[in-house]
């Protein structure tokens, strides 16, 4: 089949679908991301796919100025012919399914957060539900990351029982990822926070807890990994990092190509978002066998075990975060490194790679390409 993956930045593609990606190339389709072009374009043809450069206001959601964008795609997709879109990142699932359904191409999204949008007050949210409803009424399949997604769109009326299919979010490799083995007990504790830095990830009660908990185990060290200045409306500037970094309450450690050495010498790893689809970083450092803390909300709650693999604390509330990251302080260091065996084990029987990939193949196969008339 001629594949057409859509999203909004094609880092998005290399670091979440690339596993998906492989399999598909390996199953002797032909794969084309349409995206915004960055840094990655050469690591995906490389992969073996080909690229088409999407020109799309990433920030924000303007349904007048992003009707351009359904006409765009509509335009592409008739240009390149796919046999069947796969989409990701919200405007691409809402604009795209509507470009699709203009242009005659089966289309299958991938709900991989909310955003914004449900974020952001009524008026903003009631423009989205009826964006989504409109975009997904009569898709054979719509992908979901974690089942509160699914159920509240599934509530609103925004898609059917019948086309909803829960994933565990982009699976995670588990060779890569491996265990690995647990800091020493005389080491000052660690917990690393890994997110874009914006105010939705929780950064700014992350730093609040940090100053809260330092009070009283002034060796706790809080770290910080992650790109400032991002396009996006609660985006935190450098500016600000800084200061915090001068009065002492977290280590900025910038950006990382590579993860894995900084959760290997972490002792735990937080989330404190606001909602999420499916948490990347909090899957990377369980699957590491490292503890978790993240708010008790959708996306977080579906990997983090209350007790069990980590702790879940109040969403929006440094005080919550902070009497979190004090609990887990108070473990005997045996417990912490069974927190995180326990983490390890629930990545390999619920979020394996391979679980999505098998998903995607079996919507391939079961749906026919051009499942829409051509209007």
């Amino acid at each position: 089949m001629n594949i057409l993956i859509s999203v909004n930045a094609a880092w998005n593609v290399w670091n979440f679908r690339k596993p998906l990606v492989a399999a598909l190339i390996a199953d002797g389709h032909v794969v084309t991301v349409l995206a915004p072009g960055d840094a990655t374009v050469p690591k995906l043809t490389e992969l073996g796919c080909r690229f088409r450069h999407l020109e799309m206001r990433v920030k924000g959601l303007n349904p007048l100025q992003d009707l351009g964008l359904t006409f765009r795609l509509r335009r592409i997709f008739r240009e390149l012919q796919p046999d069947i879109v796969l989409s990701f990142t919200i405007k691409n699932n809402i604009f795209g399914a509507l470009a699709a359904k203009l242009a005659g191409i089966a289309f299958v999204p991938n709900v991989t957060g909310l955003g914004t949008a449900f974020l952001s007050g009524r008026a903003l949210e009631r423009v989205a539900r009826t964006l989504y409803r409109a975009a997904f009424r009569h898709l054979p399949v719509v992908f979901f990351q974690n089942s509160d997604d699914r159920d509240l769109f599934l509530e609103r009326g925004l898609v059917t029982a019948e086309q909803a299919r829960l994933l565990p979010g982009s699976g995670i490799d588990l060779h890569r990822f491996a265990p690995a083995p647990y800091p020493k007990d005389d080491a000052a504790p660690v917990f690393l926070m890994i997110a874009r830095l914006l105010r939705d990830k929780g950064v700014l009660e992350y730093v609040g807890a940090a100053r809260r908990v330092k009070s009283v185990y002034p060796l706790a060290r809080f770290q910080l990994l992650g790109a400032t200045d991002a396009q996006n409306r609660s985006a935190i500037d450098r500016e600000t990092v800084r200061g915090w970094e001068a009065e002492g309450a977290i280590e900025y450690l910038g950006t990382a190509k590579d993860v894995r050495p900084l959760i290997a010498a972490a002792h735990c790893i937080v989330l404190p978002s606001y909602r999420e689809g499916a948490p990347r970083t909090l899957i990377e450092g369980a699957a590491m066998a490292r503890p978790l803390i993240a708010t008790d909300v959708p996306g977080c709650r579906a990997v983090v075990e209350q007790g069990k693999t980590g702790f879940l604390c109040q969403v929006r509330s440094a005080e919550s975060l902070a009497d979190a990251c004090q609990r887990f302080l108070d473990l005997p260091p045996g417990d912490r490194a069974a927190m995180g065996r326990a983490g390890r084990a629930k990545m390999e029987r619920e979020f394996d790679q391979r679980i999505v990939v098998e998903a995607y193949r079996s919507a391939l196969q079961n749906q026919p390409p051009r499942s829409y008339p051509a209007a």
